[in-house]
């Protein structure tokens, strides 16, 4: 045996244990339909655990901390970022896809990779980047631009699709990422019910009363609940999907949450500032790089730059550039004008 084949060994047996232990319908490994660009493979870990791996060690990954999920760069410690969703979200999938006997490596990269691209402010800044920029702007086709092209981390084409169909309207290819579109719901769902009633928003006797019924008053149980429907009506079958039932039900739990917290309810008041930050910054930016690029590029170099931020950066970037103070040395747009060389 060569010296190579000896350091290969280990992520062969990982493969053929895919093959030995997993579903028919789940996505091997070894039969990856690859990278963009061709490169060695690890002797320790499979194509999707280095994806995985890539993710949890980016940049974009680690910004995630100071994104807001619903309620704007809040005080209280407990409340959800849109980091701790992303754990809360790979947690649901795994352990679905763990049951389904689905490959748990991709659906954690999956996971892991889905909101890299959300902007500061959560879905109000995506709404306001949607409306400035031409073609309009969505939060997952960001995340793959994140992973393909300002990061360039040449992820397998089962981690992009996953990602970029994380969000309905998009048909995902892999029984791992329709794990993760499923367990994405269940996450913000459940989370935005308990973040809300901490901050005083709505109670739990607000909620719908048959939605209750069904899944049960206490979160725990009505997370268990949710993920049972997936798991039980998904056993055996190439699609995964949650029963009729308890899918008739998550909707309108859904709506509920859009009717009463995600749109004009207390949560919300901050908005209106947090939209005037991103618009500000927007048009500063475009004017700042005319100088320096083609204008054709100009939108794009500015989107990724104000999709990237943090709240709390976004804050900062508006108050340097709009709230007198005085003289200092502080940071500069440097990564402005190096997001313009990377799309040269």
């Amino acid at each position: 045996m060569s010296t190579n084949d000896e350091k290969n060994i280990i992520r062969e047996y990982l493969e053929q244990r895919e093959f030995d232990t997993l579903s028919d319908f789940a996505t091997k490994s070894a039969n990856t339909l690859g990278r963009a660009k061709v490169e060695d493979e690890c002797n320790l870990r499979t194509c999707f655990q280095r994806d995985r791996d890539r993710i949890l060690h980016s940049k974009a990954f680690r910004r995630l901390k100071h994104k807001t999920q619903v309620f704007l760069s809040p005080f209280d410690d407990h409340f959800r970022t849109r980091l701790t969703h992303t754990l809360e979200v790979s947690q649901i999938a795994r352990t679905i896809s763990r049951s389904l006997r689905l490959n748990e490596d991709l659906t954690e990269a999956i996971a892991l990779g889905h909101d890299l691209g959300h902007t500061p402010f959560g879905h109000c800044g995506e709404g306001v980047l949607n409306e400035l920029v031409k073609g309009g702007f969505h939060h997952n086709v960001q995340s793959v631009r994140v992973v393909e092209v300002l990061e360039d981390l040449n992820l397998c084409r089962e981690t992009i699709d996953g990602i970029l169909t994380h969000t309905w309207g998009f048909t995902p290819k892999t029984p791992e990422a329709q794990v993760v579109q499923l367990a994405d719901k269940i996450a913000y769902i459940n989370h935005d019910i308990e973040d809300s009633i901490r901050a005083g928003i709505i109670s739990e006797s607000d909620l719908p009363s048959d939605c209750i019924k069904y899944f049960s008053s206490i979160q725990s149980k009505r997370l268990d609940k949710m993920i049972n429907e997936v798991v039980f009506n998904s056993l055996n079958m190439p699609k995964v999907a949650m029963s009729e039932e308890g899918w008739f039900y998550t909707t309108k739990l859904r709506q509920w949450m859009f009717d009463n917290v995600y749109i004009d309810s207390p949560a919300k008041l901050e908005e209106r500032k947090a939209r005037r930050v991103i618009q500000e910054l927007f048009a500063l930016y475009v004017e700042m790089l005319k100088p320096h690029c083609e204008e054709c590029k100009i939108e794009r170099i500015v989107t990724d730059y104000i999709s990237g931020m943090t709240d709390r950066y976004a804050v900062e970037k508006f108050k340097e550039n709009f709230i007198p103070r005085g003289l200092q040395s502080g940071a500069k747009d440097d990564y402005l004008f190096k997001l313009a060389k990377v799309i040269e």
